[in-house]
């Protein structure tokens, strides 16, 4: 789909797009396409809540058209999520009817700037587009091949930078939901690795790869010890971007859980639990999205991107129940569940992007607890943090994103449940606070470092089609994270 700004609506377009609120002032307004909006709502076809779309036909200049008319809601409760959502629905919509070019009228939304309409009319409009059907033999080519957005009369060059930033933000959240959507046979830590290196190749950052051997020799027990039950050998992924070659000491660390694929290991998952494994590494996914929109957007500030990518499999080499095993930081581990691993490849991966990558904040995202799911559902992440400040940075980016965060306690008496009776540690505290605990235990191994844990066991992936939000991954962290990398290069947000 190709998305293009005009000035001009007179556009021979299939279809039109007349974006209206559901408080529209309508009085004495003459146009032909208002009457049949005042028609509509005289027979309650259309009332303009968010989201409800509406066509009708007209003959233009002796051809047939489609009319649709998008609900936009209360005019004093737009912000850019509902124009996301919004636009997503008209979109499809405009797919149902199988038209080949599209106009979009430009949206009048008080209290947002053209800059941030324009991209999140975008962003709904692309993302809302995306479907993953590579596997389908009978897949059908997409109709739809030009879409317009009209009627911005100023500002034009503004509203291109918007666009084009659109693009590339989606871009990189389509290339996360790519990796997620996977199967395992394909994506798996070696293929997940060579992927990071073609995105680095695409977008403008450096990528090394360790192998087992290397690992070992980091020190990375936890999550070797994780990677030893499957026949496929772990990798390292370590992806840099320094865009501020000025201030070398500031670092932003985002390390992603990457388990290309959980069985549970002797901890054994029902099923139906295994079948949607293959996100487990939408941490990971979430990590080489980021830096892909942050190296091509060319932001100034240095950024490292840290992945340990393996499989949690069964085997006779497979680590088990009642173990104690080691970590790069040296403190010591009881295994209480092997279906606990995430976070066990997470300390390592924390403790490696501190000591040796010198990240002076950590950012981890994780597809970490189903507790997470029971707390605050499929649409909102769980957030644990050891420093406020960094976490209201988060919080900003989120509102930008349409992305939603929430704060979970993290009080000293959580710290106690996951302290061991013969170790240092062990890797779950109990069926209580169970998004908690996994979240602080990697905390103890973030050496007082600003820190946020990113639970997306709930975002990074959907089980049906939602607005822009697509079946299967989501991409969920890549938008947020680049806002956030965003402000701290000291690049505003309009």
């Amino acid at each position: 789909m190709n998305l293009k700004l005009k000035k001009s609506d007179n556009i021979l377009a299939e279809a039109v797009i007349y974006p209206f609120y559901e408080d529209e002032n309508l009085e004495n307004t003459k146009d032909s396409i208002i009457d049949i909006l005042k028609n509509f709502k005289e027979r309650n076809r259309f009332k303009g809540s968010l989201g409800e779309v509406v066509y009708f036909t007209r003959d233009n200049n002796g051809s047939m058209q489609y009319g649709i008319f998008l609900g936009l809601g209360k005019k004093e409760e737009i912000d850019s999520e509902k124009l996301r959502i919004a636009s997503s629905k008209a979109l499809k919509k405009a797919e149902e009817l199988k038209v080949t070019s599209l106009e979009m009228q430009m949206i009048n939304a008080e209290g947002i700037c053209l800059k941030r309409i324009v991209k999140s009319i975008a962003e709904g409009m692309i993302l809302g587009d995306y479907k993953f059907d590579r596997y389908k033999t009978d897949k059908k080519e997409k109709v739809l091949k030009e879409v317009f957005i009209t009627g911005i009369e100023e500002e034009l060059e503004k509203a291109q930078e918007a666009l084009e930033e659109a693009e590339v933000l989606t871009e990189a959240t389509i290339l996360a939901r790519e990796l997620v959507n996977e199967p395992a046979n394909v994506l798996y830590p070696e293929e997940l690795a060579k992927r990071a290196e073609r995105a680095g190749e695409t977008y403008g950052f450096s990528v090394d790869i360790f192998k087992e051997d290397k690992i070992e020799k980091l020190g990375m027990k936890a999550f070797l010890e994780v990677a030893k039950g499957s026949s496929r050998s772990p990798r390292l992924i370590v992806m840099r971007y320094f865009g501020n070659e000025e201030n070398k000491e500031d670092i932003l660390g985002l390390v992603g859980k990457g388990l290309t694929y959980d069985s549970g290991g002797y901890s054994i998952k029902p099923t139906d639990g295994m079948v949607t494994m293959k996100s487990d590494m939408g941490g990971a996914a979430a990590v080489i999205g980021a830096i892909s929109a942050i190296a091509k957007m060319k932001l100034k500030i240095n950024v490292v991107g840290v992945v340990a990518a393996c499989e949690n499999m069964i085997s006779g080499k497979a680590y088990k129940p009642g173990d104690i095993i080691g970590s790069m930081a040296g403190k010591t581990i009881e295994v209480l569940n092997t279906d606990a691993e995430g976070r066990l490849t997470l300390v390592d991966a924390v403790h490696y992007i501190i000591d040796k990558e010198k990240a002076s904040k950590v950012i981890d995202l994780a597809t970490l607890t189903g507790a997470v799911l029971i707390a605050l559902g499929t649409d909102v992440t769980g957030v644990v943090t050891n420093n406020a400040d960094f976490y209201e940075e988060l919080e900003a980016a989120s509102e930008l994103s349409g992305e939603k965060v929430w704060q979970l306690p993290s009080f000293e008496e959580y710290k106690e449940l996951i302290k061991s009776d013969i170790a240092d540690l062990k890797n779950i505290g109990g069926r209580y606070a169970g998004s908690i605990t996994a979240g602080l235990f990697i905390g103890e191994f973030v050496q007082d470092k600003p820190w946020i844990h990113m639970d997306i066991a709930g975002t990074a992936w959907s089980e049906k089609e939602k607005n822009y939000i697509s079946k299967g991954g989501t991409g969920a962290g890549v938008r947020t994270l680049y806002y956030l990398a965003k402000k701290k290069s000291g690049c505003c947000h309009r």
